[in-house]
């Protein structure tokens, strides 16, 4: 198994969910508020049990126990 294999012990309860909360960490990473929001609203919409929320948790963490890549400096004297 990889370093930053995807695939755990726990199965998800619902997919849907799970990759809702990946892709809300992902915009959280990105600073991108616009689509925070729109997670947000079809998360609200469409979580009914404590399951959903469960795994839409799980995936957010998941995600972000992956470290971010570092961006390589552009033209830029290092000081």
């Amino acid at each position: 198994m990889g370093l930053f294999s995807r695939k755990s012990n726990d199965t998800p309860s619902n997919p849907a969910m799970t990759e809702l909360g990946r892709e809300f960490a992902i915009a959280r990473r990105h600073h991108d508020r616009k689509t925070m929001r729109r997670i947000g609203r079809e998360y609200d919409a469409t979580a009914t049990s404590e399951t959903d929320a469960a795994s839409f948790q799980r995936s957010q963490e998941a995600y972000d126990a992956v470290p971010p890549i570092k961006t390589p400096r552009r033209n830029q004297r290092r000081h």
